[in-house]
């Protein structure tokens, strides 16, 4: 009898093994993984001029992948990349000091990289997403503030699954060792926004 109830109890415990394995196989075949349209993004900034205005400026390349689960709101492999050189401030010495070793050091440094593996819902459209910021070859944890503004299949064009997201951030630039002009003739504050859409990939 013992011998009979322990193999009873051990095909027991290997359905459940197995539910249990195929359950998370479900979870993990629900991420998706997204790539944000170079045709719809903006990554740009604003910072302080001299106390008078913000002067705004945007990178024109930027490339960057996540994986999704939109039911769970789980977020995992968020990659980007921005290639320094591309900012524009619409006046070309401007831009070209913003290049220098003044501010972005774009020779030495031709990208800016943004890592996380994780974010933190609020809402079922908001929450936050911690990671890693990568400028002038120095990694600092930053926080976006995050929203989807939709997610469903493209009206036109390619008409895959799209999610749209729009977020911000601030940060100083002294803490990435840009210390130009501090503490008057141009500000430490850089806030960061963030349009996109992202197209499903599977």
């Amino acid at each position: 009898m013992m011998k009979h109830s322990n193999f009873a109890v051990s095909k027991r415990l290997s359905a459940v093994a197995i539910v249990m394995a195929m359950s998370a196989t479900t979870a993990q075949a629900d991420m998706a993984t997204y790539a944000i349209d170079p045709d719809h993004q903006t990554v740009a900034f604003t910072i302080m001029h001299a106390g008078y205005a913000r002067t705004l400026g945007r990178f024109a390349e930027v490339q960057g992948t996540f994986d999704y689960n939109d039911e769970t709101q789980e977020l995992s492999n968020v990659r980007v990349t921005i290639e320094t050189a591309s900012v524009q401030t619409w006046h070309e010495a401007r831009d070209n000091h913003v290049r220098s070793d003044d501010f972005l050091a774009a020779d030495a440094h031709p990208q800016i990289t943004f890592t996380a593996d994780a974010g933190t819902p609020s809402s079922e459209t908001t929450g936050t997403v911690t990671g890693d910021l990568t400028i002038r070859g120095v990694t600092k944890p930053i926080t976006l503030d995050v929203t989807k503004n939709q997610l469903s299949d493209y009206p036109c064009c390619h008409g895959k699954e799209t999610v749209g997201i729009s977020a911000t951030t601030r940060i100083l630039r002294s803490d990435f060792g840009s210390t130009y002009a501090l503490p008057v003739f141009v500000g430490d504050e850089v806030d960061i926004m963030l349009e996109f859409e992202a197209i499903r990939q599977d």
